[in-house]
């Protein structure tokens, strides 16, 4: 097995779509396509993806939560549960599960026969080894663990071949749903043998997945094939055998205009990531729109407490109510976007109504900034012993939409005193530039998660959590609503405890929603049918296929 990624290029596909996309760069030309009908499904074809981004990383721990890797990651593997995107969760690698009355020790019983490409058994062995690698990566190796994976996890023991008992140090509710979460991808061991260097290397990757890893080229394309044998798909997609399309090839074009040449003439099925203002015309000529929203956060920014001047309490919420969420709908969105309505997404089962806490009203966020001490001076700024009223937006190179909203947001921010600058990076640069601490007041963020009870974990820093806020241990209030959501051993309870955090961060100024997310924008052929979207929004073809 090489340790380096191959370059290899794969000379009539690689330079024929290269050559051709190259030539559409100026000129991204309609051809209305066909409407779609309900014939059955068609075997055989090949599909073009093209996405702006695959990503500087393919260790699996590390990029199988990534916007762009994640869309590969979800058609070469498999996962213990299938989760929906109204969070219901089903079997799927694991025909079934129990749990004890504290929710701290879980029995997962398997599929029989289920095989990684390699050839080595899907079993009680293999999932242990998986299990611990999300849990705790491996330190030797530089391989840190999946996030939002639960940190109460002590051990998985393989009872048999097809059952596994995992043991946690404290009531995990979120385990089972945790299991259909994108990073929880099920690898072969083999390839979680390989160093890491060798991890990413995707010649080296076997996953059980409906598609396997054909050919690929380093920061260009990956080419997925399909998996004749496949036979352990999730029932709720109402298909479990191999997959209808023969290959699946996901080429990197970081031009917009490019890919939308790409579709229209027919040269590429699906693109990735276009601005929502693109939309209307592309699905006026027929083509389709994929909107998924996964279950998480809603986009907004959360705030740092320990920078000047948000550890104002009433800066904060003059920053909140000073944001026309309506307006950044009408002025950057198309139809299938909704305002944020608090911290979580309202697909969340446990998701509460909080959007009175933060409404736009510009007066109230003036009086909130004149008592802080800030006034407007002759030219419409703000100060304060001198010191201007500034902050810096970040725009999320995640999220097509973000410069966009980032513009308006710091219009109308700016009519209310504040000093905006708008900064742009590429995701590489990005990660560089860009930290979540201190030194970066306002990060704009989104985050999925499978189950609301990994929000407490995330927002503050209890078994190494992000600390979103800056706040430490030091809010007893943030703490308490932390330990009883992680605590939990009911649902209901639980739910109460989640919708309590949410009046407090809000409340408090913590987080600033904007609009509930759509992060994965998809645009695709109307021939290509029977795409199936899950809980963090990634689009499945093991259902599709292309009508003739």
């Amino acid at each position: 097995m090489s340790a380096f990624p191959k370059r290899r290029r794969r000379a009539a596909l690689g330079a024929a779509l290269a050559l051709s996309l190259t030539l559409l760069a100026g000129c991204a030309g309609s051809t209305t396509a066909s409407a779609p009908t309900d014939a059955a499904p068609t075997e055989g074809g090949d599909v073009v993806f093209l996405i702006n981004s695959l990503g500087s990383s393919w260790v699996p721990n590390e990029s199988s939560i990534s916007s762009y890797q994640g869309n590969i990651w979800g058609q070469v593997t498999d996962k213990l549960v299938y989760v929906d995107d109204a969070g219901e969760v089903s079997p799927w690698i694991a025909e079934s599960w129990e749990q004890n009355t504290d929710a701290t020790e879980f029995t997962l019983h398997l599929k029989d026969g289920v095989t990684f490409s390699d050839g080595t058994p899907l079993d009680a062995a293999a999932v242990v080894a998986n299990l611990d690698s999300w849990a705790f990566g491996s330190a030797e190796k530089g391989i840190a663990p999946i996030g939002l994976f639960p940190k109460t996890y002590q051990k998985a023991t393989a009872v048999d071949a097809k059952t596994v008992a995992v043991t946690f140090s404290a009531p995990t509710l979120g385990f089972i749903p945790t299991l259909g979460y994108h990073g929880s991808i099920l690898v072969s061991p083999r390839t979680l043998a390989l160093s890491k260097e060798e991890q990413g290397d995707l010649d080296n990757f076997s996953g059980s997945g409906p598609f396997t890893i054909q050919s690929w080229a380093d920061g260009d394309d990956v080419v997925l094939q399909k998996r004749d044998d496949y036979q352990w798909g999730p029932a709720a997609l109402g298909h479990t055998g191999p997959a209808h399309l023969d290959t699946l090839t996901y080429k990197q074009v970081a031009e917009s205009s490019t890919r939308i040449g790409a579709l229209t003439s027919g040269q590429a099925q699906v693109i990735y990531n276009v601005q929502p203002s693109e939309i209307t015309s592309l699905t006026a000529q027929g083509f389709v729109a994929g909107l998924p929203r996964y279950l998480g956060f809603t986009n907004g920014y959360r705030v740092n407490v320990q920078s000047a001047p948000f550890d104002d309490v009433r800066v904060r919420q003059g920053l909140q109510h000073g944001i026309d969420r309506e307006q950044i709908l009408d002025t950057v969105y198309t139809d299938g976007w909704e305002a944020a309505r608090g911290l979580i997404q309202s697909n969340v089962p446990e998701a509460t109504d909080h959007s009175a806490e933060f409404a736009y009203d510009p007066e109230t966020s003036a009086a909130m900034l004149d008592e802080a001490g800030w006034v407007k001076g002759a030219d419409g700024t703000r100060s304060k012993g001198g010191q201007p009223l500034e902050v810096t937006l970040y725009a999320n190179p995640y999220l097509a939409t973000s410069a966009s909203i980032d513009e308006l947001v710091a219009q109308q921010l700016g009519d209310l005193g504040f000093t905006v600058t708008v900064q742009t990076y590429d995701v590489a640069t990005f990660g560089e530039k860009v930290k979540p601490d201190a030194t970066t007041p306002l990060y704009e963020i989104t985050r999925s998660f499978i189950d609301v009870g990994t929000v407490a974990s995330i927002l503050t820093n209890a078994n190494k959590g992000e600390d979103w806020f800056g706040l430490g241990e030091s809010d007893p209030t943030l703490n308490g609503l932390r330990d009883r959501i992680a605590r939990a051993t009911d649902r209901d309870a639980r739910a109460s405890a989640v919708d309590e955090l949410q009046t407090y961060v809000l409340e408090q100024g913590l987080f600033v929603p904007i609009t509930q997310i759509v992060q994965r924008i998809y645009v695709q052929s109307p021939k290509l049918q029977g795409v199936t979207y899950n809980g963090v929004a990634i689009a499945n073809y093991a259902t599709a296929y292309l009508q003739k």
